[in-house]
């Protein structure tokens, strides 16, 4: 019997629907998309309005006429502050474990209580028992009043729609997503309450259904209650409407539109009665409405158009809006949707390529946030920076992220951008983070969050005031063992090439928490930098492979470990894995194009290099090593402006003073060149690094002395490469050239010597020897012809002279005495005396 009276119910409802409204035609080509209907707009309003039918276009500036008309108080909607950009979007906290008791309705029809009670829609009689905190309209995005929690009624029956909102909240906590849309769809379904659809939304949202959500945000809503004073149905007033003063819709009005045939129709006070009761009497055979079944009601449903969007009549066009309209936070989710779609020009389209609140009276660093949250306006701008980096504008993104942290100093999204991205200058990134407006934003904070901000600047600069924060953090606010505190040590330590130190501090930072985004970087160069830890790194790879296999830097961690290992080709796949993944992960281009210069490809080096730096626009380091392959290219003007660009950003890296030698000596400023080379020397003593790394600096300082004709300081310079590495040929080569030009030769061919048997193609060093040996054979032969002439000169004179020839028969003599008295054993002293005597 009741299906026989349901299918009646059904054939009449759809008899009503067709005799109201006009069907629409399927179009004609069924493969291809319909175009997007034109609304009407009716022609009595003469203002901008937050309606579906004033426009499709999702551009903000309709939001901001809206917000602007609701200040002014003639914003036919009351929600000024759901447009309000200083808001936030505040998440629910129970006040209570678990619900109160129940008591008894005030008011009831029956043993069962009213309809509305008994769903928990409210009304004004309705009473009971206090409600579970998560039963009442949660985070109310649509609020237009502060107004505080003691105006509502200390006591309410609790329904139905009170006891799901308690289940999807809960399941929300829980991680019960399904759950949460399941019971979620159904508040929506009986209230139509944009507070409902926001949040199913959002529970779309984290369940990866983002057109679903997108279409919800997207649809029309009602935004007032019927004109009429006396409804023409069962008034269905959502508890979250009756308790809270501040929703969009005032207290005890109805929030779903009444039913489709009072809509459609244009049904007056006067006729809804009879059309009830004819209605009723078929439905349950009497007009009297306490015979009739008590459940839910059915919703008025709006039609369909052709392109699959929900059509709106004409004369419900003023009543009716998308929530993207009503709400920046809706606005915001739905972007939000596009951006996880890839949809990037939708995304944009929603919230506009600049902010539209910049200017404005209400926005600005010096307008605090209204309710202590995150300002609603700077996540805004936060998701058009991430936008702008989709669409590789990375300047405009810049901009973004220091307006989103300028707004609200909360926003850390924004500071992590720029921070990590290094996207600022050092100097400029100081600058902008300590002027950010602390106290007023975070009066009783504003010192707190200033620390921890400076302590993620870089730590080329301001050494003392970086110590000092680290100090105060850790003495004062008791945060020795946070990960982001460790870190700030960590960091500093890298930049002071103390690789052992760092890496225990990121050691200890990777036991507390398994991967720390901005650790995992440093603990793998560390790694790299020293060569007993190469094992462990090949570990680590394995493991956050198994771990994290859907992580860039899994995948950027084997890359290094191969590179480590000298093998190019093994390197270079991995790390064009890890950028494919993360497109802006700076140090997977960085060792990607390590792995060309390793193999003599300048040219893609250098462009893997340029995508670091377009990259990290603010490090020194893709413009150093564009500088080193340029050198190795001969560009030495794009040399210069390489390295003059490095220097700008920072003066202190050692590598930087080499090359910059290095570019001085081949414009044949060799003093210039070897203060460099000295400057990098004195800068590499604090380094853990191995000894060898800094050889080639010295060889480089020893050829600027020999250049500068000072051979004594060039030979001992030479001799220290040879302490670090004994086997260095070119050391050696370039020792023996010294000792040659001291004319040294037997040194200098024996110097040749060893480094041609490490060596022994080495051309030039075969030319430095031939020479030498040459030069040395020339000297002997002048030195043998000098000697046969004295000796023939001592010849002559001994003929000729008999006085000369005299004195050297009685040597001649003498020396012989004196050798027949040895062999005697008596001195030719006695000799002397005896034959005196």
């Amino acid at each position: 019997m009741i299906k026989e009276m349901i299918r009646a119910a059904d054939r009449v409802s759809d008899a009503s629907l067709t005799r109201t409204m006009t069907s629409t035609p399927p179009p004609s080509n069924a493969f291809s998309l319909p175009p997007i209907p034109t609304l009407p707009s009716p022609s009595a309003s003469g203002r901008p309005r937050g309606s579906i039918g004033s426009t499709f276009s999702f551009n903000p500036s309709q939001i901001m006429d809206s917000y602007y008309d609701a200040n002014m108080s003639t914003f036919s909607q009351r929600m000024p502050t759901a447009l309000d950009p200083n808001r936030s979007i505040l998440a629910s906290s129970p006040a209570r474990a678990s619900p109160q008791p129940k008591r008894k309705p005030k008011f009831s029809s029956g043993p069962g209580g009213s309809h509305s009670t008994r769903l928990g829609l409210g009304g004004p009689g309705s009473g009971g028992g206090n409600r579970h905190p998560l039963a009442n309209d949660t985070t109310d995005v649509f609020n237009d009043s502060e107004d505080d929690a003691d105006d509502e009624e200390s006591s309410y029956e609790w329904g139905m729609v009170d006891r799901m909102r308690l289940w999807r909240h809960d399941a929300l906590m829980q991680h019960l997503y399904e759950t949460a849309a399941f019971w979620g769809d159904k508040i929506l379904s009986w209230t139509s309450d944009p507070n409902d659809a926001f949040w199913l939304a959002q529970t779309y949202f984290m369940t990866h259904q983002y057109a679903r959500a997108h279409r919800l945000l997207t649809r029309p809503f009602p935004t007032s209650p019927p004109s009429s004073s006396k409804p023409s149905a069962p008034i269905l007033t959502s508890p979250s409407q009756s308790q809270h003063p501040g929703l969009l819709f005032p207290a005890g009005t109805s929030t779903p539109a009444p039913s489709a045939e009072h809509h459609l129709n244009g049904a007056t006070n006067n006729d809804k009665g009879k059309h009830r009761e004819s209605i009723a009497s078929f439905l349950f055979g009497s007009n009297d409405e306490s015979d009739r079944p008590q459940g839910p009601m059915s919703m008025a449903r709006l039609p369909v158009g052709p392109a699959g969007l929900v059509d709106v009549p004409e004369p419900l066009l003023d009543r009716t809006s998308r929530l993207v309209d009503m709400s920046l936070a809706c606005r915001y989710l739905a972007a939000q949707c596009m951006v996880r779609s890839g949809k990037w020009t939708e995304a944009m389209e929603l919230i506009g390529e600049a902010n539209p609140f910049r200017g404005s009276a209400q926005s600005g660093p010096a307008i605090a946030n209204t309710d202590g949250g995150i300002k609603i306006e700077a996540s805004m701008c936060y998701l058009r920076g991430m936008l702008m980096l989709k669409l590789n504008r990375a300047d405009q993104a810049k901009t973004c992220f220091m307006e989103a942290l300028s707004l609200d100093v909360k926003c850390a999204d924004a500071f992590s951008q720029l921070v990590n991205a290094e996207m600022l200058a050092p100097d400029e990134e100081w600058e902008f983070i300590q002027g950010l407006s602390y106290a007023t934003q975070t009066p009783e904070d504003a010192e707190f969050v200033q620390l921890i901000y400076t302590s993620r600047l870089r730590k080329d600069k301001h050494q003392v005031e970086h110590a000092l924060t680290r100090s105060r953090l850790v003495d004062d606010y008791g945060l020795g063992d946070n990960p982001d505190v460790l870190f700030s040590f960590a960091d500093a330590l890298y930049t002071d090439f103390r690789w052992a130190e760092c890496y225990a501090v990121t050691s200890r930072i990777m036991g507390l928490t398994a991967i720390h985004v901005p650790t995992v970087p440093l603990h793998i160069a560390c790694m790299y930098h020293l060569n007993h830890l190469h094992s462990k790194l090949f570990l680590l790879a394995h493991e956050m492979v198994d771990r994290e296999p859907e992580n860039a830097l899994s995948w950027y961690a084997v890359g290094v470990w191969y590179l480590s290992s000298g093998k190019w080709g093994q390197a270079r796949s991995y790390l064009s894995k890890t950028t494919l993944m993360d497109p802006r992960f700076a140090p997977a281009w960085a060792a990607f194009g390590h792995t060309f210069a390793m193999e003599a490809e300048h040219d893609h080096a250098v462009t893997a290099y340029s995508t670091c730096a377009r990259i990290f626009v603010g490090s020194h380091l893709p413009l150093l090593f564009i500088g080193m392959e340029q050198i190795m290219l001969s560009n030495f003007r794009l040399a210069d402006e390489a390295l003059g660009a490095a220097a700008a950003l920072c003066q202190n890296d050692p590598l930087l003073c080499n090359e910059r030698g290095v570019m001085a000596f081949n414009h044949g400023d060799y003093q210039q060149a070897a203060n460099l080379f000295q400057e990098a020397i004195d800068r590499a003593q604090v380094t853990q690094s191995s000894e060898q790394t800094w050889a080639i600096t010295y060889m480089n300082l020893g050829t600027c002395f020999r250049k500068l004709k000072k051979l004594d300081e060039a030979v001992k310079v030479y001799h220290k490469v040879l302490e670090y590495e004994p086997r260095h040929s070119m050391a050696l080569g370039f020792l023996g050239m010294v000792y040659h030009m001291l004319g040294d030769l037997g040194n200098a061919i024996e110097e040749y010597h060893k480094a041609l048997a490490i060596d022994p193609i080495n051309t030039n060093i075969v030319g430095l020897l031939e020479s030498a040996m040459d030069t040395s054979n020339a000297k002997s032969a002048v030195s043998l012809r000098e000697s046969d002439l004295r000796k023939a000169l001592h010849e002559k004179w001994k003929r000729e002279d008999p006085q000369y020839r005299a004195k050297w028969a009685a040597r001649d003599i003498a020396m012989r005495d004196e050798l027949h008295a040895r062999e005697m054993g008596v001195s030719l002293h006695d000799i002397n005396a005896m034959q005196e005597g």
